[in-house]
């Protein structure tokens, strides 16, 4: 089956999300759609898939956590990409499709119903979908996978002719149906002017009380209308998350194929792959090594030849090359440029910037600061809202006192400049071009360039030379 449309198609594909529970097996209070799978909502991952498919519309059910989903849903399609349809009383999946109605009046639309935690469902899969349910002139099709153990699966009956009899759901099957190893994967394609016709004759006839949407291809069929099924034969890409326990699967699924991926196509080392985490959406360079035990999350970015050594955490932030990683660092929403070195245990955050060649050294952090091309500061130092130039030294136990109790004041640090140990910038200040800070100085006003200061406060001592 071709992954693309046929151009004959129709191009009047819209999609629905079923995204309303609670997900009682979560054991959570947290609505299932917002569990993060790879560093996202499982939503974020169906969402994205369906914008793939470049359909006419997007429509996202929401009850449960109806806000918080919305949120989930803008932040990955953006603010005006999917519309919203509420369900205000959690009745069923037939309810839920009844409750969009009105987003999906076009009679002449195709509707592909997808569930807001299948989180692996890729775009090809259901392109062809869709060629199969265009082609088979069908009003319904379901897309169906055997499994060998189909326990709590709604079952698909077949006639002797291979064809569509029904969906029974399993507290609902009879001994012999529930031996059948054919189940609904919850996926569908309908003829819209059709659906909300049956979806409006569904009775809850079922040991749950539910006004199932399962019940609809049946009507369909009894009305005259084709059910074609499009049994598929990867089980695992259409599975839905239903626990935690099986949340960690999927994550642990994930996980692996992005190190496999990162080591056979993009030539990176992992010293030991099973203890090792990179999200999906992260990049890493070519010959980089990465150590046991670190974590590379978010969109993180690291260049060529870097090595990330055992214990450190990247989050969201973007490495050059031959950037050197010690071991047990945090690195958050920051930027390390090429010939850096990092760490150990140094914590770098809030739109940290290190320029080519500097250093930060063990337990320094640096937040919401510039470190310039060459400098280095080696041991125990708090950098916060500091601009520090090229070429200088920060000695150990430095700190920018940048909070006055009430706002964050800048501390500017220029070129070649000495900051002895213990030394406490007390911001806003400004130390000059080649000046020199003695060391458990307390530096309250500017530093005029080229002059040594100590003291507390510190005070001028004298004037050096350009050259010492």
């Amino acid at each position: 089956m071709s992954s693309h449309l046929n151009p004959k198609q129709p191009a009047n594909v819209e999609v629905l999300v079923l995204a309303a529970g609670l997900g009682t097996r979560m054991k959570s209070a947290t609505a299932k759609v917002l569990h993060k799978l790879d560093g996202r909502p499982l939503i974020s991952h169906v969402c994205r898939t369906a914008a793939q498919l470049d359909p006419r519309a997007i429509t996202v059910v929401v009850g449960h956590q109806a806000d918080e989903v919305k949120k989930a849903v803008g932040a990955e399609l953006g603010e005006h990409r999917a519309s919203f349809a509420l369900q205000e009383n959690q009745k069923g999946t037939g309810d839920a499709v009844l409750a969009a109605e009105q987003n999906l009046a076009d009679a002449d639309a195709t509707i592909l119903i997808l569930s807001g935690d299948v989180p692996l469902i890729k775009p090809e899969t259901l392109r062809s979908l869709v060629e199969k349910h265009h082609a088979d002139d069908a009003v319904c099709t379901i897309l169906t996978v055997r499994l060998e153990n189909p326990f709590g699966y709604g079952r698909v009956v077949r006639d002797d002719a291979s064809e569509f009899v029904k969906i029974v759901e399993q507290k609902d099957a009879s001994d012999e149906e529930r031996q059948l190893r054919e189940i609904n994967s919850g996926i569908y394609c309908f003829a819209a002017g059709r659906l909300f016709d049956a979806l409006k004759k569904i009775q809850p006839n079922n040991t749950q009380g539910e006004y199932y949407l399962t019940d609809a291809p049946a009507l369909l069929k009894n009305s005259g209308g084709r059910v074609s099924l499009y049994l598929y034969t990867d089980a695992r890409e259409v599975s839905g998350v239903n626990t935690r326990a099986e949340l960690a699967e999927f994550e642990n699924l994930i996980r692996r194929r992005t190190i496999r991926r990162l080591m056979m196509e993009e030539g990176v080392t992992f010293i030991d792959p099973s203890h090792a985490y990179v999200s999906g959406e992260a990049n890493i360079g070519r010959d980089s090594i990465i150590h046991p035990d670190v974590h590379i999350e978010g969109k993180s970015v690291i260049g060529e030849a870097c090595e990330i050594q055992q214990g450190t955490r990247i989050v969201d932030s973007k490495l050059g090359n031959r950037v050197a990683v010690k071991d047990h660092c945090l690195i958050v929403d920051s930027q390390i440029a090429d010939d850096c070195a990092v760490g150990p245990f140094a914590h770098l955050r809030m739109n940290a910037r290190m320029e080519e060649r500097s250093v930060v050294g063990n337990f320094v952090e640096v937040k919401k600061s510039t470190i310039g091309r060459g400098t280095k500061s080696m041991h125990l130092t708090y950098l916060g809202d500091a601009t520090i130039g090229e070429g200088t030294n920060i000695g150990a136990g430095t700190v920018t006192c940048n909070y006055d109790g009430k706002n964050k004041n800048p501390t500017v640090i220029e070129n070649n400049v000495r900051i002895g140990s213990d030394t406490m910038l007390v911001a806003p200040v400004r130390v000059g071009e080649g000046a020199v800070t003695a060391a458990g100085s307390v530096v309250i006003e500017d530093v005029p360039p080229n002059t040594l200061v100590a003291g507390v406060p510190a005070k001028v001592k004298k004037k050096l030379s350009d050259s010492e």
